[in-house]
């Protein structure tokens, strides 16, 4: 039987086309920003008859970038909300209850940590263990009859490390827990945690999803029943919703994600292969070197390896001076942004390493950067 299925247009398509479509209301080729904050409701009160009631609970530009967001990530639905953080930590409260216990990566977001290592086991009893998540014997030497979500961070912040997200989906699932993915890492577009097993992945769409460094928002992706409890809890009984600006903001951003991401990847590969070869630099992580741990890992799951590093120097002392002497690499934290930026971690669990997100800009630009301020330390 021949199948008549229309194929799935490819990822670049989708992200300019997909919830951008034109306004019908003005015929604009772009959808509006829409700053109303309440919306006319129908004679009999039902607030199920129509889309939009108040702003906190969803507005238009919030639903259009979940609709875009939705159609590149996959899943049945995504919710959008005002910050990674609040996408993480709110679908963690959403989920769990007092007397659960959660599996998070040791390697992962410091608001994360902090909320799952004060605030929870304080305020809602809820149990944290950090692991390697790296090691599957450690997630499953970490496994109890309460566990019911494992937290995976990968690529992780800030190290650069790989989580297998299959095979810990495997283990997740054996053992009646939920597998959630923090991808934020991957630019979305060189990894797909629900097509390898995840129930949930969350990005921090501030990051490579925005692109631009000028708007803060968060998204969750993955089965509708999840996401129904999701949306009441964070975005309506939380108040964690996104702002219609940035939301419009980050829409604009994500037409332009898969080309930017090549070049993300081409450019960190680039840096990273110079930085190795450099007799000042002592060391370089970056998943698509074959000298970082989980090489093959991040081959086998990743489209592309990203464009975040790490390296230091020979002599760590110099660390500043080098800094001082960078002309287009700009000394700021976050990461994703159009341009190239670095970060220095003195004391990360006892490493010292710089961080960097590598941008957008020509690729001999960046080495010819680096390489000077290397010259003159």
């Amino acid at each position: 039987m021949t199948d008549h299925t229309p194929p799935q247009p490819g990822m670049s398509t989708r992200a300019v086309h997909a919830g951008w479509e034109p306004d019908p209301a003005t015929n604009a080729v772009k959808r509006p920003l829409v700053m109303a904050n309440s919306y006319v409701l129908p004679p009999n009160g039902d607030w199920d008859a129509v889309p939009f009631g108040y702003a906190r609970d969803m507005n238009p530009n919030e639903r259009w970038l979940e609709e875009r967001l939705q159609a590149l990530e996959g899943g049945e639905d995504c919710v959008v909300t005002a910050s990674g953080v609040s996408a993480i930590n709110g679908t963690f409260m959403a989920l769990l209850s007092s007397g659960d216990h959660l599996i998070c990566s040791d390697i992962s977001y410091i608001s994360v940590r902090t909320m799952l290592l004060e605030h929870f086991p304080k305020r809602f009893g809820i149990k944290t263990t950090l692991v390697n998540t790296a090691d599957l014997d450690a997630i499953r030497a970490a496994i109890t009859p309460q566990t019911k979500l494992i937290h995976v961070e990968t690529p992780g912040n800030p190290t650069t490390r790989i989580s297998d997200i299959a095979a810990i989906a495997t283990v997740a699932h054996a053992n009646g827990a939920l597998l959630s993915v923090d991808s934020t890492w991957s630019g979305l577009t060189t990894q797909s945690p629900l097509t390898l097993g995840a129930d949930l992945v969350m990005h921090s769409i501030s990051k490579y999803i925005n692109g631009h460094g000028d708007a803060l928002g968060g998204a969750v992706m993955g089965p509708k029943h999840l996401l129904d409890v999701i949306r009441k809890f964070v975005v309506k009984d939380m108040g964690a919703c996104i702002s219609p600006f940035n939301a419009w903001q980050i829409m604009r951003g994500v037409a332009t994600l898969p080309i930017r991401m090549e070049r993300h990847n081409a450019n960190a590969m680039a840096v990273a292969t110079f930085l190795q070869s450099h007799p000042g630099v002592a060391w370089v992580r970056y998943p698509g070197l074959a000298s970082h741990a989980q090489h093959d890992v991040a081959t086998r799951q990743m489209d592309g390896y990203s464009g975040m590093l790490n390296f230091d120097l020979v002599d760590p002392t110099k660390r500043a001076a080098f800094i001082a002497e960078l002309k287009v690499f700009v000394h700021a934290v976050s990461l994703g942004h159009d341009e190239s930026l670095i970060f220095v971690y003195n004391d990360y669990a006892d490493q010292h390493f710089f961080r960097v997100s590598i941008g957008i800009e020509d690729a001999a630009d960046l080495i010819a950067d680096l390489n000077q301020a290397l010259a003159k330390i």
